[in-house]
């Protein structure tokens, strides 16, 4: 009777751990993260999408503090997923279909360093992965050259309550009607097979 205990308790750990080994985290800037939070949201095998800010110098940065552009942090999209139904690769076609990833420090009328394309990785395997999608991009997608940070991934803060879900919960303010949703629009039309349906 011991004897199945044991096995039953090691089988479950090793459910587990397999399951936590396809758990990753990305971090992604394009702009306000709300348009960011948006488009991940609903990604088959996406599990959490958290706003916040990443990349700068000071802890517990305030959004006003980051809006300054004192702070140097850029507006991120913390994106968690299971590597087992979303690769990164696909996570990076989805990035980059819906900003423009050849401006720097901007998108559309958002304008500051906090606004900078930047992706926030988390090991050689990731970096690898990233910098080989830019090449291609560069070389067979885009016109002008990508301007998109990629940097080893320090620290995250939260975003305040009121940052979190914002689309879902505001789909009828201007900003979400006329520059979010039509990124959310694209992204399912071109990218429909990694959407929840």
């Amino acid at each position: 009777m011991k004897l199945l205990s044991i096995l039953f308790i090691l089988n479950i750990m090793t459910i587990i751990t397999d399951k936590s080994q396809n758990i990753n985290t990305i971090y992604f800037g394009g702009g306000c993260f709300w348009c960011v939070e948006a488009v991940f949201e609903d990604v088959t095998g996406v599990i959490e999408v958290v706003s916040g800010y990443a990349g700068g110098e000071i802890k517990n940065p305030s959004y006003l503090e980051v809006s300054s552009g004192k702070t140097k942090h850029a507006e991120v999209c913390k994106v968690t997923y299971d590597s087992k139904k979303i690769s990164l690769e696909q996570l990076l076609e989805i990035f980059f279909l819906t900003h423009d990833p050849t401006t720097l420090n901007r998108q559309g009328n958002d304008k500051g360093e906090h606004y900078r394309s930047i992706i926030l990785f988390n090991n050689q395997v990731e970096k690898d992965i990233i910098k080989e999608y830019i090449m291609y991009l560069d070389n067979v997608i885009f016109d002008n050259t990508i301007v998109t940070k990629t940097e080893l991934f320090r620290e995250f803060y939260k975003a305040e309550d009121y940052h979190q879900g914002y689309y879902k919960l505001n789909k009828d303010q201007q900003y979400c009607k006329v520059i979010i949703s039509p990124k959310i629009i694209k992204a399912r039309e071109k990218l429909n097979k990694y959407y929840k349906k």
